[in-house]
């Protein structure tokens, strides 16, 4: 899917998505950090959301809004998208069937069960699991739901955005990790290029930075702390294009600001993200973003399943 072909949601998408979804989702808190040195940020708590990250709303719009009911929902995930989708397979009576890499966590492979989906793994990569899912994907009846580069994913995910703009007055920032980019797509979608939207990813997962570079989605290998939830091998190339129609910037945090960012979250809020959940507050403890007055910078938490037992005590 080439950036020139593709149709980035409207507001009017969006907002069809929220109206669908409503009765499937959380809406999720705010909440105001004062952080040492720097100012007052707002949290956008999205690891409250159901299975504990943004990915149900995507993954929700996209089996409702199928022309016709499907008897199978099948997904490839590094861990938070199948959970979305297993969670979404049972509340609304659908078998679902989640494909991840061997090196998914644990926590989230025994989620999956839990949740009563048939997983499978295969490969060290999400791009592996994709491979093997494409099978049963194109079974009779089967329904496909992509983690990040789908109309359905991408509007869905923009409804946090649309959340943001009514819980927060004088939004002036955004910052969202990214990985395969479906949350800022959707993000960047609703917001366009009136609000500063920051594109935060780790330093061993740097899909939107590649691309930016290269003027398109390219491939790259996948590393580091938090490759098992911003793991992509390339960014999607309907989020490249909702954040490049929206001018998005690029921004990119190293481990060490990743790790103090997550123990912050939990020594000042009793919040245990997940490493990809606490990127793009990373960037703010690295001055890349600017803290705006009254709360007017939003950092998004997009995920927590993790293990929480590395958190300091105090």
């Amino acid at each position: 899917m080439e950036a020139n072909a593709v149709e980035i949601p409207t507001r009017a998408d969006i907002e069809r998505a929220a109206a669908m979804i409503a009765g499937y989702i959380r809406r999720t808190p705010v909440l105001q950090l004062a952080i040492a040195g720097l100012g007052t940020i707002t949290l956008k708590l999205e690891q409250l959301q159901h299975t504990a990250s943004f990915k149900p709303r995507g993954a929700f719009f996209t089996a409702l809004s199928a022309a016709e009911r499907p008897s199978l929902l099948v997904a490839a995930s590094g861990g938070n998208h199948g959970l979305a989708v297993a969670y979404v397979g049972r509340a609304l009576g659908i078998p679902a069937r989640i494909f991840l890499p061997l090196t998914a966590p644990h926590a989230k492979v025994s989620r999956l069960h839990s949740l009563g989906a048939q997983v499978e793994q295969h490969g060290e990569r999400y791009a592996d699991a994709f491979a093997a899912s494409e099978e049963s994907a194109a079974s009779p009846g089967a329904l496909a739901i992509h983690a990040y580069d789908a109309p359905g994913t991408v509007t869905g995910q923009g409804t946090m955005a649309r959340e943001i703009e009514q819980q927060v007055p004088g939004v002036r920032a955004v910052a969202v990790a990214v990985g395969g980019g479906g949350l800022m797509g959707g993000t960047s979608a609703w917001f366009g290029d009136a609000t500063e939207l920051v594109a935060v990813e780790p330093e061993g997962s740097q899909t939107f930075r590649a691309a930016t570079q290269a003027g398109r989605p390219v491939d790259i290998t996948p590393r580091g702390l938090a490759s098992d939830s911003l793991g992509a091998s390339r960014i999607g190339a309907l989020p490249f294009a909702a954040m490049q129609a929206a001018g998005t910037r690029s921004v990119v945090v190293g481990d060490a600001a990743v790790i103090s960012a997550r123990e912050l979250l939990w020594r000042e809020c009793r919040i245990a993200a997940e490493p990809g959940g606490a990127v793009a507050l990373a960037a703010v403890l690295e001055k890349q973003v600017a803290v705006a007055p009254d709360g007017g910078t939003v950092v998004v938490v997009c995920g927590a399943n993790t293990d929480p037992s590395d958190l300091p005590l105090a």
